[in-house]
């Protein structure tokens, strides 16, 4: 399946409730752009979770270009979908990989956001293409973060290192370098126990593993990867903020895409956060994960109304 057909099946709710909620705004044939429809247009489109920063300039193009005329739905969504799109921009953002040796990836992020999951995704990712890999249980509080780890690693024979329950995370981070170093390894992924982006004492240990890793490689870890659940909307905002102050993420992967109706949270973490979102996750299997493109999710987020009847 590619990307465009993944992430359109991964985008339904949210593209079903855009669908409904935009088409209920043009009941006939056309419709006036007024105060009274630009304040309906915008509670639709807030509702998505995009923010009200980026809702509001949207809206605001809406008005700029069509205020006082009758429009048709049609017109009004291509002035949607360009906007977004303009709003999504960003440099080409894949993984960095190291000029030699391991490349290493930290992964962070809260409790349930999806990390262990999408380090399988991104681990069968690597093996598809060929790469040796290790992962790294520095999860070393939650018995069945490690095991749940340890099962993906089984499934899909790459060698993983853990430590004993309760042990020093930075000490498995070390490990799990030190091993890929050790095997010419060419990915190294690193697991770390979810915290809230709150607590300091846990995000100080970020920085302790992060600090442990680059005595090994000085340029690691190339890649420091916050996962955000798609479901919790605006808090992932937040999420992505402290993270990024604490341990200098470089990408964003959102997980749990299929899952919300709140798909338009993409556009509120480029519109606030500026990381470059990396992939995203749009389903259960470890085949689904999807490099981000933000013309083509702006696509398939209003695909279905475009191609509706009153297209």
């Amino acid at each position: 399946m590619g990307f465009f057909a993944k992430i359109k099946q991964g985008l339904a709710r949210t593209v079903r409730i855009l669908n409904t909620d935009i088409r209920d705004l043009f009941k006939k044939a056309g419709r006036l752009v007024d105060d009274a429809f630009l304040e309906e247009l915008f509670e639709r489109l807030v509702k998505t979770d995009m923010g009200v920063a980026a809702t509001t300039e949207t809206v605001d193009e809406v008005r700029t270009q069509y205020r006082g005329r009758v429009v048709e739905m049609h017109d009004v969504l291509e002035v949607i979908k360009a906007k977004l799109k303009d709003l999504m921009k960003q440099p080409a953002a894949p993984l960095v990989f190291a000029e030699t040796g391991p490349t290493v990836i930290m992964v962070c992020g809260v409790n349930g956001s999806g990390k262990t999951t999408t380090i399988a995704k991104l681990g069968s990712m690597f093996v598809a293409e060929g790469k040796k890999v290790v992962l790294g249980a520095a999860d070393t509080f939650r018995a069945a973060a490690v095991e749940q780890l340890t099962i993906w690693a089984n499934r899909l024979g790459v060698e993983i290192v853990t430590g004993p329950p309760g042990s020093d995370p930075a000490s498995v981070a070390h490990k799990c370098v030190a091993s890929g170093i050790e095997q010419n390894a060419d990915v190294c992924i690193v697991d770390t126990a979810g915290r809230l982006q709150t607590q300091k004492n846990l995000m100080l240990e970020l920085e302790k593993i992060r600090r442990v890793i680059s005595r090994l490689i000085p340029e690691a870890p190339h890649e420091t990867i916050l996962i955000i659940d798609a479901t919790t909307g605006q808090n992932g905002i937040s999420q992505a903020k402290h993270f990024t102050e604490s341990v200098r993420c470089s990408g964003i992967v959102l997980a749990k895409l299929d899952g919300t109706a709140k798909g338009g949270v993409v556009v509120a973490i480029r519109k606030q956060i500026g990381l470059p979102v990396k992939f995203i996750g749009v389903g259960e299997t470890a085949a689904d994960l999807a490099v981000f493109e933000p013309n083509e999710f702006v696509d398939a987020l209003f695909d279905e109304t475009v191609a509706g009847p009153d297209a």
